[in-house]
């Protein structure tokens, strides 16, 4: 893995102040988003699960798949995921396709051929392509998967939703932008692009979840 992890509440300001430093149109942003979360979880099977769990869902819906498959799987080990039958993914509230993904992830753990450890002392590039090689694993939840599991400084999910709408709003765009316009804007947020999204994130959660505007979801 390449560059500085983040890890500390620490990081994040450090992070906050470079990038107000190179863009100051998010001097704004960051007054108005309040607190910005650090959300980092352990690398694993166990992190890259709970993202796909979480694809094109709300946050509370995610939550509540989650705590059935940690009852429904006595946990989170690939080889109970893997073995959970059509019955209890019913149970869940699993889709056919999310739950041939979380089964082809375990699967996949299990024989070795991807390792969600090892995946985080990769250069994204190459981590990412390791994870989207997997059928249901799309950019956004490698992406999400390096943020939030592995630290990376420098990953920015331009699919996610809630980013577009965010980053549409605070900078005053007149549209929301897609997800390429948005990656070419993030590029000048460079190497901190990681603290720049959890940064629209908290300024989503503060300035639009307040007055209804709701994005549909984030991509696989």
């Amino acid at each position: 893995m390449q560059g500085k992890v983040i890890e500390t509440s620490e990081d994040i300001a450090e992070g906050l102040d470079a990038l107000v430093r190179i863009d100051g149109r998010l001097a704004e942003v960051v007054e108005r988003a309040g607190a910005v979360p650090l959300r980092r979880r352990p690398p694993g099977f166990e992190g890259l699960a709970r993202v796909i769990v979480s694809q094109m869902v709300s946050k509370a819906a995610a939550a509540a798949t989650w705590e059935r498959i940690l009852e429904e799987a006595d946990g989170c080990a690939p080889g109970r995921v893997a073995g959970l039958s059509d019955a209890q993914c019913r149970r869940i509230g699993l889709s056919r396709s999310k739950e041939m993904t979380l089964k082809r992830a375990a699967e996949a753990v299990l024989a070795g051929s991807l390792d969600p450890e090892a995946l985080c002392l990769m250069p994204a590039e190459a981590a990412i392509a390791a994870m989207t090689a997997l059928k249901g694993v799309g950019v956004w939840t490698a992406e999400v998967y390096l943020l939030f599991c592995a630290g990376h400084r420098d990953i920015f999910p331009a699919g996610d939703l809630a980013l577009r709408s965010a980053a549409g709003h605070a900078l005053g765009l007149e549209a929301r932008p897609d997800e390429k316009t948005l990656r070419e804007i993030a590029g000048r947020w460079q190497p901190w692009r990681s603290v720049a999204a959890r940064l629209l994130w908290a300024y989503y959660s503060a300035e639009m979840r307040r007055r209804n505007v709701t994005p549909v979801g984030s991509r696989g």
